[in-house]
């Protein structure tokens, strides 16, 4: 993909992140990285070194809840809950719609609406992590504490 343009959703990303002051550039994979698994493949990185983002939509107020977790673990939907209420499925619609980009391209940074952003805690086994840049094939490198200071979520134990 080297001499295709980047997409709309990673160049927004990349804008932010340039905007933010963040040091590493978005990089377009050669392979999707729509799941966890294929990120790392294709980075030769561990699984959990791979941010992936995991939607809901909050039922008190239908706000897009972005938990941010370690791409080997399960988020615990009790725990989020407790956090932040009670929350409800996130179609591809909604999760469209409410952050500008599609399943498998959420970036933790560059959403259309702002959601509510939980770190999950587990991403600090690591110094260096990946996550998604606004599209499948787009990822970018960053520590768990620039992650933390991107976003201004707080950390927090969601597995």
């Amino acid at each position: 993909m080297s001499e295709t343009p980047i997409p709309d959703g990673a160049r927004r990303v990349a804008e932010k992140l340039a905007k933010l002051g963040h040091p590493h550039e978005v990089v377009l994979l050669p392979v999707t990285g729509r799941t966890a698994a294929d990120a790392a493949t294709a980075l030769g990185v561990e699984l959990g070194q791979i941010a992936k983002s995991i939607v809901f939509r909050r039922k008190s107020d239908d706000a897009a809840v972005l938990v941010v977790t370690s791409g080997d673990l399960r988020v615990d939907e009790k725990k989020v809950a407790a956090l932040v209420g009670t929350l409800g499925r996130a179609d591809a619609d909604f999760v469209k719609a409410s952050t500008g980009f599609s399943i498998g391209g959420v970036s933790p940074v560059g959403h259309t609406t702002p959601p509510v952003i939980l770190v999950d805690r587990e991403l600090f086994r690591f110094d260096q992590i990946w996550a998604a840049a606004g599209h499948p094939y787009a990822v970018f490198p960053l520590s768990p504490d620039e992650l933390v200071a991107l976003t201004g979520a707080p950390v927090a134990d969601v597995t």
